[in-house]
């Protein structure tokens, strides 16, 4: 029996080496712990943990850390049919910093320049047609733009997209720290989020690229898009589903790691999507509550060290805002 992913997540997948001394500049750091992540592998993770059916497409080395990242995936439950392996190019790992908060700065690649790890070598031709025959959505970022192959492989993906009638939903997760040459990034971005139909961005991000973070002005630029989340971590979600807009508090939680916490919303939200359909976007309630329910599963996922372990099940996030809702009925009484 074939099994058919509802969710296909493209693009990176690598080892998050956190520094474990909090608010130091690198070259003060003295030692990392390893995560596995990579924002489409974390929403895949993500995904699989709510209840959702997923597909991770993707190229890792064939290397140790490669087989470890594969062997995490498997156990979980991600269909791996889209998963290549590269004979040379070794699986990436990714040092970051943090913050005496536990906000995150990527601060590099090691010694290995960011266009020789494995992820950028994803070969368009070798991408599996038959996961996207019963998908419901295919979900990408923006770093695999920075890499000939990898492009191309996201193009490809996007064509196969159409061909079988999957909707499209791209979160830009812009990080300078992938790109040796940042000239043709802006234009590459929005040229792709022309074909999407959701758009998920942080606030930052909004402003780098729109100079806006009002989803409703976003929208005016990409006439395709259905749905755009705009993210601002602590203070919540604005978003724009169909004819539906609104902003969503975020939760207040004990952060730890914020390492994560924007792929397990999108997981979240995609979750959502399959469960509701097309009612996201033609009832205001549903869309309120689908954002809620994405807050929380981001919340949830900060409150420890990395961006797969932490993800929460789905009777977790049912829990979690029941609890939220005891709380906000003592504080409204």
């Amino acid at each position: 029996m074939i099994n058919y992913p509802e969710i296909l997540c493209l693009g990176e997948i690598l080892f998050d080496c956190l520094a474990d001394q909090l608010g130091e500049e690198i070259s003060q750091v003295t030692s990392w712990t390893a995560y596995p992540g990579g924002a489409p592998a974390n929403v895949a993770c993500g995904l699989i943990k709510l209840g959702t059916s997923a597909a991770f497409i993707g190229c890792v080395g064939k290397d140790e850390p490669g087989n470890q990242l594969i062997e995490l995936l498997e156990k979980i439950g991600v269909n791996l049919t889209g998963i290549q392996r590269h004979s040379i190019a070794p699986t990436r790992q990714v040092y970051v910093t943090r913050s005496l908060s536990g906000e995150r700065h990527f601060a590099g690649f090691g010694k290995i320049s960011t266009d020789q790890f494995a992820d950028t070598q994803l070969n368009p031709q070798n991408i599996p047609e038959s996961v996207f025959i019963q998908a419901k959505y295919l979900v990408t970022g923006t770093l695999g733009l920075a890499y000939p192959q990898s492009q191309q492989a996201i193009y490809k993906a996007l064509e196969l997209a159409k061909k079988h009638q999957v909707k499209i939903m791209v979160d830009i997760n812009w990080r300078p720290v992938f790109w040796l040459n940042l000239d043709p990034a802006q234009k590459l971005i929005e040229a792709l989020l022309q074909q999407a139909d959701f758009i998920k961005c942080s606030d930052e991000e909004a402003q780098w690229l729109f100079k806006t973070e009002n989803p409703l002005e976003i929208a005016q630029k990409f006439p395709k898009a259905l749905g755009i989340l705009v993210t601002a971590g602590e203070k919540g979600c604005q978003y724009l589903l169909g004819g539906n807009s609104g902003q969503i508090e975020a939760f207040s939680v004990k952060v730890v790691d914020t390492t994560g916490a924007g792929d397990s919303f999108v997981a979240g939200f995609l979750h959502q999507c399959c469960l509701k359909g097309d009612r996201i976007l033609q009832d205001s309630q549903i869309a309120q509550e689908v954002i809620r329910y994405a807050n929380a599963v981001g919340a949830i996922t900060t409150t420890q060290p990395g961006a797969i372990a932490p993800q929460p099940t789905g009777e977790e996030v049912t829990a979690f805002l029941r609890e939220e809702g005891k709380t906000a009925k003592n504080i409204n009484s």
